[in-house]
């Protein structure tokens, strides 16, 4: 096993948008000024979009709230070596089919269903955790299984869910999380749940900063880059602080170290939140992922689903050009604010949304 390395990521692991600001701290009057003019570029890189959404957000944010930087909040990648004949990293995280019914109490509660299968809530011990069942009749859930044990049994950071364990015996195959409290962002931004609050956009802004933190880890952070291939709402968790991580890396891919700028693969991904050049092409870059945040993004600011579930079913980079050129923001951002939001930050994430 190789030493946890920190310079591996040095954007993240040693700097903090609020501490530079803080360290920096103009007057007061100065500084709203500042804050209040940011100019967005025009996006010509692809990591470009993501720092750049990370300093805006984290410009605004940083504003009303300080945060001490905590020993939780330092990234750190770590490369383990498989042992021959082993399909995973490590034999301590691997639970038996009888100790996942203890777990689960023989599966009772079901917190959500997807591809993979059901969702249960479950303890070891005295902590909460989600235990994922893959599904007997899930198309290729076995190499997807493989795929997310492998990569979270080597990758780790504040923003990516954190494998607890996984189950490997015979028929019984399933992989235990931490448990997210608050569910998934496309539940609560699409109103589909009532058991958490409202998210205001503050609310909204943090969870955008922090998926993206996540993002940018996975592209620049590990080595090889990771593409996760299926960004969206439902794939990004929230726990009982509303601290958003991304999750479900059963599509990852890592990129090619040879210099090569792109990879051949079959296209993969949810509906909306495909990058239209890969769904063409196949050649997967980090872009792929850049796209579908994009997406997220706007989904996040109006409230409205990637495909509106209409005849026409319209996309919503369409939807919201098309209310642009009306130049009101208000008739963009999600009704349920009651316009208690700042216009110049909601412009402001349009535009990297639809620069994405």
């Amino acid at each position: 096993m190789n030493d946890a390395s920190l310079d591996q990521n040095p954007n993240l692991c040693e700097s903090d948008p609020c501490i530079q600001q803080t360290n920096n701290k103009q007057p007061d009057g100065d500084q709203q000024k500042n804050k209040n003019n940011i100019v967005i570029p025009v996006v010509s890189s692809v990591a470009g979009v993501l720092v750049l959404l990370i300093i805006v957000a984290a410009a605004i944010i940083c504003g009303l709230k300080r945060k001490k930087p905590q020993a939780s909040d330092v990234n750190i990648y770590v490369e383990t070596n498989t042992p021959n004949g082993s399909q995973f990293a490590s034999k301590q995280r691997q639970y038996t089919f009888n100790e996942l019914v203890k777990i689960t109490n023989d599966f009772t509660r079901i917190l959500g269903r997807g591809g993979f299968g059901k969702v249960y809530h479950g303890f070891i011990d005295d902590t909460q955790v989600a235990v994922k069942m893959l599904s007997p009749s899930a198309v290729r859930g076995y190499e997807q299984f493989l795929a997310e044990v492998k990569l979270l049994m080597r990758v780790h950071h504040r923003n990516l869910t954190s494998l607890v364990g996984y189950c490997n015996e015979e028929n019984n195959i399933g992989l235990i999380y931490e448990y997210m409290a608050n569910g998934n962002l496309d539940e609560i931004v699409s109103g589909k749940s009532s058991r958490a609050k409202f998210l205001t956009w503050e609310d909204r802004l943090q969870i955008a900063l922090d998926a993206a933190q996540g993002l940018e880890y996975l592209h620049n952070g590990c080595k090889p880059p990771i593409i996760h291939r299926d960004v969206k709402c439902a794939n990004i968790l929230l726990n009982e602080n509303f601290q958003a991580k991304l999750a479900d890396f059963g599509l990852s891919k890592s990129f090619p170290t040879d210099g090569g700028s792109y990879m051949s693969t079959v296209v993969a991904g949810t509906p909306g939140y495909l990058d239209p050049e890969y769904s063409i092409s196949s050649r997967l870059t980090e872009k792929s992922d850049v796209y579908s945040f994009g997406v997220v993004l706007l989904e996040m600011v109006t409230g409205q689903p990637a495909i509106a579930k209409t005849p026409d079913k319209t996309h919503i980079s369409q939807w919201v050009k098309s209310m642009l050129s009306n130049g009101d923001i208000k008739n963009i951002a999600d009704s349920r604010f009651k316009e208690d939001f700042d216009t110049s930050s909601v412009w402001r994430i349009v535009e990297i949304g639809m620069a994405s």
